[in-house]
């Protein structure tokens, strides 16, 4: 289309499209360094490079509930949508440092690493599942904002699948990552 302009016209990008491309440009150039931050930070409160990359394995995990919330609704991806995916991948981890923090708590008080998994995942469900549901139900006003509304909506979308898969497969992760004995047969096991 440019090529057919008459010489001396040009198309150039402004107005939403410019100062959309402007904002992610300014969040493209601190993400590298809040992540780094974010690894330190979780370095520091597991104590365990493999915690740490088994809590930054669920980040991921809300964006399949975010996709299906924002395919149903209709609504953009666009700046605030990115916003509200960067959230939700603090949130999603959040939970996660609550479920891996709980299964160290368990194991120090002398479970064997199975029993561990499964009382932090039942003790912890349903403070992991009302924040989340709190976090849902605080979203819902923002959805019916124009400007806001796709945040909102990657948001709701985002937290109620993550906080399902997070459930689910978190304690998966966690017994494939760390069961040391699984692999054994089952003489091997039972003397281990």
């Amino acid at each position: 289309m440019a090529t057919s302009l008459p010489a001396g016209y040009r198309i150039e990008d402004g107005g939403d499209g410019e100062l959309s491309a402007k904002a992610n440009d300014a969040i493209y150039a601190l993400l590298p360094i809040t992540f780094a931050l974010m690894l330190l930070l979780l370095m520091i409160q597991l104590q365990s490079i493999g915690r740490t990359l088994l809590v930054l394995a669920t980040a991921p995990l809300g964006v399949i509930g975010a996709v299906v919330a924002l395919v149903l609704t209709g609504a953009p991806f666009g700046f605030v949508a990115l916003l509200g995916l960067i959230a939700l991948a603090g949130m999603i981890m959040r939970n996660s440092i609550i479920l891996v923090d709980q299964v160290t708590h368990n194991q120090a008080e002398g479970m064997d690493l199975p029993a561990a998994i499964v009382a932090a995942t039942i003790g912890r469900s349903r403070p992991v599942v009302l924040t989340a549901l709190a976090a849902v139900l605080a979203f819902i006003p923002l959805c019916f904002n124009i400007f806001w509304g796709p945040m909102a909506i990657v948001m709701i979308g985002g937290l109620i699948g993550a906080t399902i898969l997070t459930l689910v497969a978190l304690p998966a992760l966690y017994a494939l990552a760390f069961d040391r004995t699984s692999g054994l047969p089952k003489e091997d096991h039972d003397n281990a």
